[in-house]
């Protein structure tokens, strides 16, 4: 196998299609639906529709409390009909709403603490072929208890688990974690990425 480079890698470089045309077949409050007309090098025009999300980067957060337990999330999720366990998470309001904000926001409505200290340590593409989502994923530590918020009526009663990081690792190993955002920022803090001690209070 030849591992040669040939060029290095520019994701902005020349497309390889041409964008003719895009109209809005639906719209929800949180996405719309585009559909996309192309004309390709190869000279026949194809279409494709697109989950244009509105609200900004939705948000992960990888909390760690001061005993070093990590808290994850019992959630029902309406589009597969089953329980996840994630870190918490979700999106803004607005797309004026900064992520470290809403990152702040999910960790206290969904686990019940509060961050002394939180920072971006990583940001993905959800869903590149057909979405313009991107999540961004924060580090928080020095937590303080607050209060849970409710998640309203898909999981009137969520369930939240503290687990070690060793646990947690393997609840990923064995699969009972699928959440991508989750799987990532797990993975992260199991391979040494993250360092309570140098968790900050600004942007990364």
């Amino acid at each position: 196998m030849d591992n040669t480079t040939h060029r290095q890698f520019d994701p902005w470089r020349t497309a390889p299609v041409q964008e003719m045309s895009r109209k809005v077949i639906l719209q929800t409050h949180c996405f719309n639906i585009d559909q996309v007309t192309f004309d390709s090098l190869a000279g026949k025009p194809f279409e494709r529709d697109f989950i244009h999300v509105k609200h900004g980067d939705t948000v992960g957060v990888l909390a760690v409390t001061d005993d070093g337990r990590i808290p994850l999330v019992e959630q029902y999720r309406l589009s597969t009909h089953r329980w996840t366990l994630e870190i918490p998470g979700g999106h803004g309001a607005s797309h004026t709403d900064r992520p470290m904000d809403i990152a702040r926001q999910k960790l206290e409505e969904e686990a019940g603490f509060k961050a002394g200290k939180i920072t971006q340590f990583s940001r993905l593409m959800d869903m590149p072929g057909y979405s313009t989502q991107y999540t961004s994923l924060f580090y928080a530590t020095d937590l303080t208890p607050t209060q849970i918020s409710d998640f309203g009526p898909e999981t009137p009663r969520p369930g939240l688990r503290l687990v070690t990081p060793e646990a947690a690792h393997q609840l990923v190993v064995n699969g009972t974690i699928l959440d991508a955002k989750s799987l990532v920022a797990l993975l992260s803090l199991h391979d040494g990425l993250l360092d309570v001690q140098e968790a900050d209070d600004s942007d990364a």
